[in-house]
């Protein structure tokens, strides 16, 4: 074998780089292995259009990984690795189609002042529920945050009894279990409003009828009230350079365009990888593969000795997919409900519950939708430096979308290969944001659209295009992400380990699955 290490990282995502790079801190030798030219997976920040247009492909809001555990040990550290960030006080709004508008931001007297020009009654729901948050967050947090296994699950929910009593702590449950659809339904009177905190839903798989989806709509609009959203200054991918630059400054390893074709055993442990090349590297401690589910039978030809944990990985749902489209701008859109809408990070067309509700099923039985939610990201009024002087880039994420087409919704376009369709339907996307910011296609200066099947070939994981790497409703969440008794990143080969989206505490910048790993592999 070539050299070896303590621990061998398939993939260099940012959840393998986490991991490493806290193992590293422990005094392991680690070496991280990734087939693309470079790292980062979804995290990544690209000239697609013109020379100075630097455009997210994929992930843009790194509030997760600013509120992480991994950051609050790391901080000094990764910011002396250039780590920046790009606070935004203007978080995310939704437009609607008789010209109303919506919009959430650390100005809580402003946000509620919206809220009370559509309820008096839901502005004041909304200031109770942004008093009690604080509390409601100790639990929602330390849940999320927590190793999830039966016994930090017992622990947990003895605290939350102490803390909350029985009702309490079924009231909690019953949230948890909740659809985006019925907690709004049953918190707010007004539809805008439901469909303002409901589009956050979209992003993680959970179309309003969900179960267990009320969470995300709920913790997105309180904690980007109380602590304002997070991008990275230039470009997501500030987070890649400082966890890469910390890995190989503790003499760690980090290779680009070295695809793992193979996962080496030897009595039942994991030994080492096989790389595409011929190369063989071991590892003495841990082989740890950032890869979808499905995908660690590819590294396992006689797979892992344990036949319900290989038809489980097997059987793990993907979310429906999604488009991109990267827009280099010569200005902002001149959004026709208020000039206001300029300043925020996220501006949602996704006009209620029931259109979201019929995108999520038409995208799931193979249908491109015929109203889209668009999801418009406006990185340069936050960020300047990401565009030349005076010009801008859009970050236009289109879902749901279907990976495989079966047909169309509208009965417009004909073709079902998405190197084909994926024209067309950003024209359908920019169609639906221009009918609310008028002008829009003159203010374009070039377009990169990257379909479902492109952002699969970039990075495997994203099955079909799934940005979270997995469906996260209930049946394959909490201690089944990616199945029962595994969420903790366990296989049954000693030493093999999975990371990543497809692993609790799931989808999202957070690090959460790596560093998790990491602390368990090294004691802490």
């Amino acid at each position: 074998m070539a050299a070896s290490f303590d621990a061998i990282l398939i993939g260099a995502g940012h959840n393998s780089l986490a991991c490493a790079a806290h193992l590293a801190a422990k005094g392991w030798r680690v070496g991280v292995f990734e087939r693309a030219a470079i790292p980062g997976g979804a995290v990544k920040t690209l000239e697609l259009t013109e020379p100075g247009f630097r455009h997210d492909w994929a992930a843009m809001n790194l509030s997760l990984f600013a509120g992480s555990g991994f950051l609050k040990q790391y901080q000094q550290e990764m910011v002396g690795h250039g780590l920046a960030f790009a606070p935004v006080a203007n978080c995310f709004a939704s437009v609607f189609p008789d010209g109303r508008w919506l919009g959430v931001g650390t100005d809580r007297a402003a946000t509620t002042q919206r809220i009370a020009a559509l309820s008096a009654a839901d502005a004041k729901r909304w200031e109770d529920l942004t008093a009690a948050f604080p509390d409601r967050a100790q639990d929602l947090f330390a849940l999320l945050g927590s190793p999830m296994n039966l016994r930090a699950i017992a622990y947990f929910g003895w605290k939350l009894w102490r803390r909350r009593g029985v009702a309490g702590s079924l009231d909690l449950l019953r949230f948890l279990l909740s659809s985006p659809r019925a907690w709004l339904t049953e918190t707010f009177e007004t539809p805008e409003l439901r469909a303002t905190l409901a589009a956050w839903g979209m992003h993680l798989d959970f179309a309003p009828d969900i179960a267990g989806g009320a969470m995300f709509p709920y913790l997105e609009a309180m904690a980007n009230q109380a602590f304002g959203m997070v991008l990275g200054q230039g470009g997501a991918d500030t987070v890649i350079r400082a966890l890469v630059a910390m890995v190989t400054a503790r003499g760690g390893v980090v290779e680009c365009g070295a695809e793992v074709s193979r996962v080496l055993t030897e009595g039942g442990r994991a030994t080492g990888i096989r790389l595409a090349d011929g190369r063989e590297i071991g590892a003495t401690r841990a082989v740890i593969a950032n890869v979808a589910p499905g995908a660690l039978a590819g590294l396992l030809p006689g797979g892992s000795g344990d036949a319900r944990f290989d038809a489980g990985l097997a059987a793990f749902a993907h979310a429906p997919g999604t488009m991109m489209i990267h827009l280099a701008m010569d200005d902002l859109p001149h959004w026709a409900a208020s000039p206001a809408l300029r300043d925020f990070a996220y501006v949602h067309v996704a006009p209620s519950l029931d259109q979201m509700a019929r995108t999520y099923q038409q995208a799931r039985a193979g249908l491109l939708p015929d109203a889209p939610v668009v999801v418009v990201g406006q990185p340069t009024a936050i960020d300047p430096g990401r565009a030349p002087a005076g010009k801008h880039v859009l970050w236009l994420q289109v879902r749901m979308v279907p990976g495989t087409i079966l047909g169309d919704a509208a009965g417009q376009i004909a073709a079902t290969d998405w190197e084909a369709a994926k024209g067309p339907m950003a024209d359908r996307a920019l169609d639906i944001v221009e009918r609310h910011a008028p002008g829009l296609r003159g203010l374009i200066r070039a377009r990169h659209v990257v379909g479902p099947l492109d952002l699969a070939a970039d990075n495997p994981n994203l099955v079909g295009g799934d940005q979270v790497c997995g469906s996260h409703h209930l049946s394959q969440h909490f201690l089944f992400r990616p199945l029962r008794g595994h969420a903790d990143g366990s296989t049954p080969v000693e030493g093999l380990h999975l990371t990543g989206a497809g692993v609790w505490p799931g989808g999202g910048l957070g690090a959460g699955p790596g560093f998790l790993l990491a602390r368990r592999l090294a004691g802490n």
